[in-house]
């Protein structure tokens, strides 16, 4: 079992973007609604530029939880994202940024949650000491909304300008 242990933050203005070492397109998509009784995992099909995986992770709110993933044909990936989807798919750049000794992914969401940009880093354990860059902002681990599942099922684009500034 794999666990997952990852801090989110949202992005203040672009000088992270000069730092970025490379960027990916992602179209995720979920195969399940979390919002039935009883979900205990989401699970996700990924395209990562021309590598493909399933994805399950725990539905625990936080800094750790479980998460298992296996590649998988692409092309079954681009056909699942078409046809077994619940919501729609999530499309976004991640960039990659190292920061002292540890690599940020941050991902600008494209389409209906355009305007959302994520900075998540992962980290050995839930104590570890980690510094922050200076565009870093607000941390957003304990809050679902920015979770990709809850992007799926309730877009960017429908968030009041309250949920966008809070």
């Amino acid at each position: 079992m794999a666990r997952e242990i990852e801090r989110k933050f949202l992005v203040k203005g672009e000088a992270w973007m000069a730092q970025a070492d490379k960027e990916v397109h992602f179209a995720q998509g979920y195969l399940n609604d979390i919002q039935q009784t009883g979900s205990k995992s989401s699970v996700r099909i990924r395209l990562e530029g021309q590598e493909a995986n399933i994805n399950i992770k725990s539905l625990e709110i936080g800094l750790s939880r479980d998460e298992y993933e296996y590649p998988i044909d692409v092309d079954d990936a681009k056909k699942m994202l078409k046809t077994l989807c619940v919501g729609p798919v999530i499309e976004k750049i991640r960039y990659y940024v190292t920061f002292k000794s540890h690599i940020w992914e941050i991902d600008r969401f494209l389409g209906d949650n355009n305007g959302l940009i994520v900075a998540e880093v992962e980290l050995s354990s839930e104590d570890e000491a980690l510094e922050l860059p200076e565009w870093v902002g607000r941390e957003v681990t304990e809050i679902p909304r920015y979770y990709n599942i809850s992007l799926s099922q309730r877009p960017y684009c429908n968030w009041s300008d309250n949920e966008k500034n809070i």
